[in-house]
């Protein structure tokens, strides 16, 4: 299936994640803030970024921006994944460079169909 990088820094939220995605034959590797996953985006090229907005070191808004920015990375789809659910937060993430809000706590029953249509726009 596809190499899915996981830009989380809470632990929990990270297992879940795994766990879901790789039960349905993806790979998995994991970021603890937005600029190990701009690093890690740059060296293992991944399909798609799962990537929460609130981190420490470098949150996800900064962390796209800089994705986007680098010719190696900018077409790669990136998730924002937040607990921001107010009015206007998912426009604010999408206008942002992402290709694709979900909000906190994650449906784990939708989040696998998701990724696939989201994986299919290639």
């Amino acid at each position: 299936m596809a190499k899915i990088l996981v830009v989380e820094d809470n632990e929990n939220n990270t297992t879940l994640v795994r766990d879901i995605l790789t039960l349905h034959g993806h790979e998995i590797i994991e970021a603890k803030n937005g600029e190990e996953g701009v690093k890690m985006a740059r060296e293992a090229k991944p399909d798609l970024i799962l990537m929460d907005i609130q981190m420490p070191v470098m949150d996800g808004f900064t962390a796209a921006k800089a994705l986007r920015a680098d010719p190696a990375t900018k077409d790669i789809k990136i998730v924002g994944v937040t607990s921001y659910a107010m009015k206007g937060d998912k426009e604010k993430v999408l206008a942002a460079g992402f290709d694709l809000y979900i909000a906190k706590p994650i449906n784990t029953r939708e989040l696998p169909a998701q990724i696939k249509e989201l994986l299919a726009k290639k």
